[in-house]
């Protein structure tokens, strides 16, 4: 191997570098860990509160209420509706398992729904799905990116169904201005540490603007404890715990900056590799005025996909295929939805993320895309 050629396999570009979440501000972050412990201030103590707060008025909820994962703020969510057993919740099957698990223990049934050319839910595949049954329509806020909300919404106003949000991925995304999360009757965040707004551990929220959703879920949270220290109703231990709360608060006050940061990336990306044609790429940043796309992920679709994912390993860059490859109707232990779901099959056949993250460099950046590029002849 020449010299050349070794010094590009050297250069290596992890699909996530969790040590730099760390890294990247040891002194302040060591300074907020010194500072909660040494309050011994672990659970529900100020910090919760002022975080939650900031994340009301950063996303414009009404109520923001920290608890323990993403998971736990869709479950509590569904639990707050008050449905009736089995009633049904349409999804998109490009999601994680998550979503589907947390209806399921809510005592509801997930209907997984096809995907559209953009990677989210289809509104005409909801429509398709719609029966006596359902009760909620649930889109996946994915990758940084909101739904088509106002057929979403439109859809739902006809049928007289409760929008619900999972929003994991899209703290900071827009759709017609509106904040992910705010579109219908609860939206949930997750802090999982490889989100845009990452904890060091387990963390999520619910958004809402009704107060009884938000009553039900703060209450729930807390093992049924009222504001009053009094248990009102059957409940479980879902709290974020205060030391999270403190990252994310201090976190959040450079979250505008994070943003740009991944929007330019995925700038770069898309100058670099539009004019490949075994391509097919996420929407470029200000592609549509009624988006404003955070890229939580860069997800494309590649010829060859599985031949580019090794190619790119030798070129030291990572990557990864969004749920190992498990959209939920093909998980058959969850024994879902069997309707044929075309669009969704195809696209995993073809689907790859490639690394975004605050940790890259331009160069880092200019070094994946051009693999790829390199991987097709370009």
């Amino acid at each position: 191997m020449n010299m050349l050629a070794s010094a590009v396999v050297a250069r290596q570009v992890p699909f996530f570098d969790y040590p730099a979440l760390f890294e990247q501000d040891r002194a302040g972050l060591t300074q907020i860990f010194l500072d909660v412990c040494g309050r011994g201030a672990y659970i529900m103590q100020k910090d919760l509160r002022e975080f939650e707060a900031a994340l009301a008025a950063f996303t414009g909820a009404k109520h923001a209420i920290g608890v323990a994962d993403g998971t736990n703020a869709i479950l509590l969510g569904l639990r707050a509706l008050e449905l009736p057993a089995g009633s049904e919740v349409i999804m998109a099957s490009h999601t994680y398992v998550a979503t589907a698990n947390a209806a399921y223990f809510a005592g509801l049934v997930p209907v997984p729904v096809d995907c559209g050319p953009d990677h989210m839910i289809d509104p005409t595949a909801i429509r398709e799905a719609i029966t006596p049954k359902t009760r909620v329509i649930m889109p996946t806020q994915l990758n940084g990116r909101c739904a088509d909300m106002d057929a979403i919404r439109a859809l739902a106003a006809e049928h007289k169904l409760i929008v619900a949000e999972d929003a994991a991925q899209a703290l900071g995304a827009r759709f017609n201005g509106t904040h992910a999360g705010l579109f219908g009757a609860f939206g949930t965040i997750s802090f999982y540490p490889a989100k845009v707004l990452g904890c060091f551990g387990d963390g999520g929220a619910v958004l809402t603007n009704d107060d009884r959703i938000a009553a039900y879920v703060r209450t729930a949270a807390d093992h049924g404890r009222n504001e009053h220290g009094e248990f009102v109703m059957w409940g479980t231990n879902s709290r974020l715990d205060n030391l999270q709360a403190a990252f994310l608060k201090y976190k959040l006050t450079t979250y505008g900056d994070a943003m740009k940061r991944r929007r330019w990336i995925a700038a770069r990306y898309h100058e670099l590799l539009k004019e490949v044609p075994e391509l097919h790429l996420p929407p470029a940043p200000d592609a549509d005025k009624r988006h404003f796309d955070i890229y939580q992920n860069y997800e494309i679709e590649a010829d060859r996909r599985d031949s580019l994912k090794e190619y790119l390993k030798g070129m030291g860059v990572g990557s990864i295929i969004q749920w190992a490859g498990q959209p939920l109707h093909k998980i058959k232990a969850l024994g879902l939805s069997s309707r044929p779901l075309q669009k969704t099959d195809r696209m995993f056949e073809r689907c790859l993320m490639i690394p975004l993250h605050l940790a890259m460099s331009d160069s880092d950046v200019d070094h994946v895309a051009n693999s790829i590029r390199a991987f097709y002849g370009r």
